[in-house]
């Protein structure tokens, strides 16, 4: 079983750094997550670097501790992990990433491991999803994030990170009658850009509305919209959808956001889905005062690692429940 270093034996700022100071080891074996990164970033439209997102998130992921107290959970009690390493992306080359996620993903998917992908910036989100729905056929989609990312070209470009989720519909990745979008704000080109995403399919909740109704009605509604809890998703966290006083390093920030509680919040909300993936992008260390973004973001993947524990440890009790009848 793969499981962190004890930091109350072993300081924090010895070794190489990996997430939560995990082994880094390439393998699928006794395994039921994976932390990796996708360093890509030249598909961005305004400030550049969010292809040092990942060893960012890891620099600060020394300071998580196993047991998660807000979900009650010690998760290697349940689960084991690696750090995975990165996916070996071409700078430049957005089509022959695309094709380096893909077969980096699938031997994990096809093991059942769950990817904790860290961007990156948002376009890697289509090569994710080409590799889920490999795997998985069309999944349900959980969006987080201040913009759509439904465009359908920028600058005249199909393959940006403004655009991976209309892509990703129309070669059938995703199953958007399942699908949610939380979070859209700030101005736009045209009424179209908020619009487009709902003709695509997508149930989209704009943070005007998140802010009526609060995150737990949010949440209530992504339960209803993903259904059946047996259905594969991905869920897709870009950190400027959190206001950027609590995230400030990334590319496209967007005023009016929710807190860094809230952030997380969101993601424990999810508990009970069948989670089979997770990315988090856009996370640009140059603009990260005091290290914040990275502080939320790694509490964001933490997060989500203690998800993939819940539910390993409900299929335990299941299990134990099931053989005492």
């Amino acid at each position: 079983m793969y499981q962190p270093k004890d930091s109350s034996r072993s300081p924090r700022f010895t070794g190489v750094r990996t997430f939560m100071r995990l082994e880094e080891v390439r393998t699928t074996d006794n395994i039921d997550f994976a932390v990796l990164g996708v360093p890509f970033d030249t598909a961005v439209s305004n400030r550049v670097g969010a292809r040092y997102g990942p060893q960012h998130i890891r620099n600060f992921s020394v300071l998580l501790r196993p047991y998660n107290p807000d979900q009650k959970i010690n998760i290697f009690e349940y689960c084991s992990g690696v750090d995975y390493g990165d996916i070996d992306i071409v700078p430049g080359n957005i089509h022959r990433s695309y094709d380096n996620m893909v077969e980096g993903l699938t031997p994990l998917l096809e093991k059942g491991v769950v990817p904790i992908i860290l961007g990156g910036d948002h376009s890697i989100s289509l090569g994710n999803l080409r590799a889920m729905a490999k795997v998985y056929g069309p999944v349900s989609l959980v969006h987080f994030d201040s913009h759509s990312d439904t465009w359908d070209n920028y600058f005249g470009e199909k393959y940006m990170h403004g655009t991976p989720f209309r892509r990703a519909v129309e070669e059938g990745l995703i199953d958007t009658a399942h699908s949610i979008q939380v979070g859209m704000r700030g101005p736009l080109y045209t009424p179209e850009d908020l619009t487009d995403p709902e003709d695509l399919g997508f149930e989209v909740i704009p943070m005007s509305e998140v802010h009526k109704i609060g995150y737990q009605e949010v949440l209530k509604r992504i339960r209803k919209r993903v259904g059946d809890s047996g259905r594969p998703v991905f869920v897709s966290y870009d950190i400027d959808f959190v206001d950027p006083a609590f995230a400030p390093g990334t590319g496209t920030p967007e005023v009016a956001g929710p807190n860094s509680f809230e952030a997380l919040e969101y993601v424990r909300g999810l508990k009970g889905l069948n989670i089979k993936g997770f990315d988090l992008v856009e996370v640009l260390p140059a603009y990260d005062q005091g290290e914040i973004t990275a502080a939320l973001a790694s509490s964001v993947a933490y997060e989500m690692i203690s998800l993939v524990a819940l539910k390993k440890q409900a299929e335990k009790e299941n299990s134990v429940s099931e053989s005492a009848k």
